[in-house]
């Protein structure tokens, strides 16, 4: 008779998907150690996620796999973070995937944890063709407004790219590029390539905007990203707006008004 194998070693067998066997999954089944069981009722329910992670990513190939066979190879991503917040800058990134990128549980940036996006961006930036993020500041953002600088952001990140893409998929925003282009309404739930720019873009302002948070304490913009939360709109009030501030955007301007009497 075989030598039972301990709970650690089936644990460690699955965890390193030796044992992704059906006969062998079939002997745990008949182990009655409770310990077993609770281990086969984990792993099989680790499986059923990954096959719906890996059905979702499928489904957000779509365009990727539509534009391929036309006979387009560097298809850009596009997307921006930032519009809405009342201080930091506007941040575009463009994203060329390589046509057997796989990465299960990619999505739009705002659905994923802090931890997943700077997993995801590292994964993304290693084995991207071309990553390229643009940031526009909140000074050019009052002078040309905010729809006019994620224009602006989102052309000077294509222009940025390397190898230069043949198509582009934009989260949203029409623009008038030098490439064929389709814009998709949340286009960064619907497109690997729109979802990882999302991310991106979304680790490189929160990241500046952490930054910013060491020089001006009082904010909360490393957990507040320059969004007009209360503790925000307090600070604002007590302190005055920074050389980082929209000027343009009405809270600000009531600030200013404030400050100004």
């Amino acid at each position: 008779m075989m030598k039972l194998k301990s709970i650690s070693e089936i644990e460690q067998m699955l965890k390193n998907n030796i044992a992704d066997t059906e006969p062998f999954i079939q002997e745990l089944e008949q182990d009655e150690r409770k310990g077993v069981q609770s281990l086969v009722l984990r792993w099989k329910k680790q499986k059923e996620q990954e096959k719906i992670l890996e059905a979702k990513f499928y489904e957000m190939t779509h365009y990727e796999r539509l534009y391929r066979s036309q006979g387009f190879q560097l298809i850009a991503g596009v997307d921006e973070v930032g519009r809405g917040p009342l201080a930091g800058p506007v941040v575009t990134a463009a994203v060329i995937l390589p046509g057997d990128f796989f990465l299960p549980g990619i999505d739009d940036s705002k659905k994923l944890t802090e931890k997943k996006r700077i997993e995801y961006d590292a994964v993304i930036r290693n084995e991207a063709l071309a990553v390229s993020v643009c940031m526009i500041d909140a000074q050019e953002i009052d002078e040309i407004n905010i729809y006019e600088a994620t224009k602006k952001a989102m052309k000077t990140a294509i222009a940025a790219l390397t190898p230069v893409p043949d198509f582009l998929l934009i989260d949203a925003m029409k623009l008038a590029a030098p490439f064929p282009s389709e814009s998709i309404v949340k286009g960064d739930a619907k497109s690997v390539s729109i979802a990882a720019a999302s991310i991106v873009a979304k680790v490189a302002r929160d990241r500046f905007m952490k930054e910013l948070a060491a020089a001006y304490p009082a904010y909360g913009f490393d957990h507040n990203a320059g969004y007009g939360t209360k503790e925000h709109l307090d600070a604002l009030r007590t302190f005055g707006i920074t050389p980082y501030h929209r000027k343009s955007f009405a809270p600000v301007k009531e600030v200013m008004g404030m400050h100004i009497n």
